[in-house]
């Protein structure tokens, strides 16, 4: 029988890992070292498993999914199961080459991280830090200034995916204006109402600029300097996507310039270190990438990873194959 490696752990859906035993013989990699798992690939120990679950949590253990870590691999190996909507510690067009499929969990992370954005966006537009953190401190209201409502505002939408479509959702409940930038317009039903533009139009209307696109080489550091000089003065800034679509220091120099009027992040650019200039700044509401942290979430993202290495195995199809690969394996 081949097997799947479970790399790190599952937490909410142990029963329905167990229960893969009746196609696939289980095997772990808990805890170690990249070397350790190296090297474990090296002895042989992994030679029959055709799927592999991995995570963005479990990264820790074994580092990217690199040219390196890929080339150790063995030959069985046709699947890896990704946990995690965002997956650029893994060289998908090296995994391609080698022929092996990978999913990850889309539409599982929708509606939660939708929901972090929106808790950013009203925090960054009323600066909520500064009163949260004066009341603690004993000091009441503090150095609190006003806010800025979100009604009659254009919230600028970068990437209106499935978690873009669910913040414009939530947004227009606040009545705010949606406009979006994407690589190709959507069609009418997906739209539902929101204004397409071109990028350099959503920097310039944008009173509230969410970021929802994927990290990848023609991503990162899309929004640098010369983007902000497009922006209007007191744009807010929101990112839940990956913290490398920012250029930090970029962001900084706007915040101080007033350029940027606040911002609201759950993600950075080298997390779990963040740009002093950002947290020592009280107009930016900070989260430490808890954008999926819930137990509904976390359960759904597991049983999307397990049904992908289910279907994958039964029928030589992952459900939610990355885009990039869906050319390659036909799907």
């Amino acid at each position: 029988m081949p097997s799947a490696l479970l790399i790190g752990s599952i937490a909410h859906s142990i029963k329905e890992w167990s229960d893969l035993s009746a196609i696939l013989t289980l095997k772990e990699f808990p805890s170690g070292t990249r070397e350790d798992f190296l090297r474990n690939c090296r002895d042989g120990h992994y030679d029959d498993v055709v799927a592999i679950y991995r995570s963005n949590a479990s990264n820790k253990f074994t580092g990217n999914f690199d040219a390196e870590l890929l080339a150790a691999l063995p030959p069985s190996l046709k699947y890896i199961g990704h946990n995690g909507a965002g997956y650029d510690n893994i060289d998908i067009a090296a995994c391609t080459e080698k022929g092996i499929a990978v999913s990850s969990t889309p539409v599982a992370v929708n509606n939660a991280t939708a929901d972090v954005a929106i808790f950013l966006m009203i925090g960054a537009l009323r600066q909520a830090y500064i009163p949260l953190s004066s009341l603690r401190a004993g000091q009441w209201l503090g150095n609190s200034t006003l806010g800025r409502d979100p009604q009659g505002k254009v919230l600028g939408i970068l990437g209106m995916g499935g978690i873009g479509r669910e913040m414009a959702t939530r947004a227009r409940a606040f009545g705010m204006k949606i406009q979006y930038h994407n690589r190709s317009r959507l069609s009418a039903e997906l739209e539902d109402g929101a204004e397409y533009v071109s990028f350099d139009e959503l920097l310039a209307n944008a009173d509230v600029l969410s970021l929802n696109l994927a990290l990848n080489a023609s991503t990162r550091h899309i929004i640098g300097a010369k983007e902000f000089e497009k922006m209007k003065d007191g744009v807010v800034l929101v990112n839940t996507a990956r913290g490398a679509l920012i250029d930090e220091k970029a962001l900084v120099a706007a915040l101080e310039s007033g350029k940027v009027l606040s911002a609201g992040l759950d993600v950075y650019e080298n997390e779990p270190a963040i740009e002093p200039g950002l947290v020592n700044n009280p107009r930016v509401m900070l989260l430490p990438h808890i954008g999926t942290m819930t137990y509904e979430t976390q359960r759904e993202m597991e049983l999307l990873v397990l049904n992908n290495i289910r279907s994958a195995v039964e029928t030589g199809k992952m459900i939610t194959l990355v885009p990039e690969q869906k050319a390659a394996f036909g799907q």
